[in-house]
């Protein structure tokens, strides 16, 4: 096993290259690709595979040096945002996310909003941010860490939210108000305290650990399996873990997300391809909630 186990990327330059695809995964590499051309890409950095064939082949741990590489390259995250992971002034929340070297898409998983905690939400509303960004962006954390790293069915989470929905007379999630969104924050802290016997962790660098394990796990969950097995891929290739600065889709109904291609993936058609929801965040594209509006570009 090679000595480095975390590659950096953003602010113009990464430690690694397209060619690092077997070690960094389809998405770190392409990732410190696009560092290393100047594109704006948001700083992060990526745990490799080789790690996570570690973690499944020694129940679950980590080798050593691994929890300081990491930290070594959150600070340099942090300095790159001018922000600190948890700090309630200036706070860096952060994506964890899978990566093989080949693409298995939906079969692994995905948290955003690492780093958001109850005093941070409340910290930052006395400080004059939007409240209803702030709750929209915790209560989909304790959607998605629920869920992922906790084990509490995301069916259980969706029945809150159809019920704040029904409420307050909405179609969306989107619609919910600051004030319903409160009420849905406080029955997700409850319902993950009845589930699990335990609060939600409030602790950034617990959730991150969480997080980054719980994505680790995912490389050997059923679908995944069956996904390899039904494709002819092998199994000890891994996936990587990228952490990576967040940009937020939900700050408002000037912000959107979505996925592009250069092409039109079904037909081949040489035009810009994609589509996209207003103030929304990843999920919200595969949930079925919203329909996602088409990017054109025909020009």
């Amino acid at each position: 096993m090679a000595d480095r186990h975390v590659y950096s990327f953003g602010g113009g330059t990464a430690d690694g290259s397209a060619r690092d695809k077997p070690l960094l995964g389809g998405k770190g590499a392409g990732l410190s690709e696009m560092a290393r051309l100047g594109i704006p890409v948001p700083p992060g950095f990526t745990i490799t595979t080789e790690v996570c064939t570690y973690y499944q082949d020694h129940g679950r741990s980590y080798p050593e040096g691994l929890r300081d590489a990491v930290a070594a390259a959150m600070a340099r995250v942090e300095e790159l945002q001018g922000r600190r992971f948890g700090d309630p002034d200036r706070p860096l929340l952060v994506s964890v996310r899978s990566g093989a070297a080949i693409s298995m898409p939906g079969m692994m998983d995905t948290v955003l909003n690492l780093g958001l905690s109850r005093d941070l939400v409340a910290a930052r509303i006395a400080a004059g941010d939007d409240p209803r960004f702030l709750r929209d962006a915790y209560r989909r954390l304790l959607t998605m860490y629920g869920d992922v790293v906790l084990g509490v069915a995301h069916r259980e989470f969706e029945w809150v939210l159809e019920r704040a929905r029904e409420a307050e007379g909405v179609a969306t999630d989107a619609e919910l108000s600051a004030e319903a969104l409160a009420r849905v924050v406080e029955e997700y802290e409850a319902l993950v305290e009845c589930e699990t016997g335990a609060p939600f962790p409030q602790d950034p660098q617990e959730q991150l650990w969480g997080g980054i394990g719980a994505v680790f796990d995912s490389w050997d969950n059923q679908r995944a399996r069956d996904y390899r097995r039904l494709n002819k891929l092998p199994d000890d290739m891994g996936t990587a873990v990228n952490v990576q600065a967040m940009v937020f889709g939900n700050r408002g109904p000037g912000c959107a997300t979505g996925v592009a291609f250069t092409r039109n993936p079904a037909t081949g058609d040489p035009h810009l391809y994609g589509e996209f929801l207003v103030n929304a965040q990843g999920e919200d594209v595969v949930a079925g909630t919203r329909t996602p509006r088409s990017i054109r570009g025909d020009g």
